[in-house]
């Protein structure tokens, strides 16, 4: 990246569709850190920063953590020396007044660079999430379909029971399809406006939406 201005991605798609899986790959060959709402939370949680003490006096009423407190720990993460050069959003913006917040933070880098819309159907997210299976031991991660173990049930690495998660069940799933659809889709349409979003077919193989996004990003960056 030969420019000095930051590069700023931005994943979008149904949970299921592949947005940690293809950040992750873009991660390694950009040089740029993936950062998920998910890990922020559970970092700011577990060292009980400022911030992560005052999410956590919200969740433990059972309240939403506000949006300012959620735009504020992406900020204070982009500010670590790993992200000098931008970096890929998972999960992050969440819905519109987040995606905002963000445009203003970017603002002096020229705002999000491309937001890829990893397209996939309803029934295939619910195939792929529903399918999960985890080691209660060792953390392992199967899939019914698409990476079974040996033995049903059992861990290959060490022989640990494979559960399936609470939010991986069929009610939970469908659940967080609705929440993506009323808060999170608003965006398609906020970045597309922007001139920035890109569709893929989140059916194919990793691998080839992995090089359809390598290419659209040689034609942005």
């Amino acid at each position: 990246m030969s420019s000095q201005k930051r590069t700023f991605l931005v994943l979008l798609g149904v949970p299921g569709a592949g947005k940690g899986t293809q950040a992750k790959l873009l991660e390694e060959s950009l040089r740029l850190p993936q950062i998920s709402t998910g890990d922020i939370f559970r970092y700011n949680l577990k060292n009980q920063t400022e911030l992560g003490l005052l999410a956590k006096s919200y969740m433990d009423r059972g309240d939403l953590v506000p949006d300012e407190v959620t735009i504020r720990m992406v900020q204070d993460r982009l500010e670590k020396p790993d992200a000098a050069n931008g970096a890929i959003l998972d999960g992050f913006p969440r819905n519109l007044i987040q995606a905002q917040a963000f445009g203003e933070m970017t603002a002096s880098d020229g705002g999000v660079r491309l937001a890829p819309l990893i397209n996939l159907s309803d029934e295939e997210a619910m195939r792929r999430i529903t399918g999960r299976r985890v080691c209660r031991t060792c953390g392992a991660v199967y899939h019914i379909d698409f990476n079974p173990p040996k033995k049903e049930g059992v861990c290959d690495i060490d022989g640990g029971e494979l559960y399936q998660r609470d939010d991986d069940k069929t009610d939970t799933v469908r659940n967080r399809l609705y929440v993506y659809y009323k808060q999170t889709s608003p965006l398609i349409g906020y970045y597309f406006a922007k001139g920035v979003l890109a569709e893929l077919d989140g059916a194919q193989p990793i691998d080839v939406v992995q090089a359809q996004l390598k290419q659209l990003l040689e034609q942005k960056l």
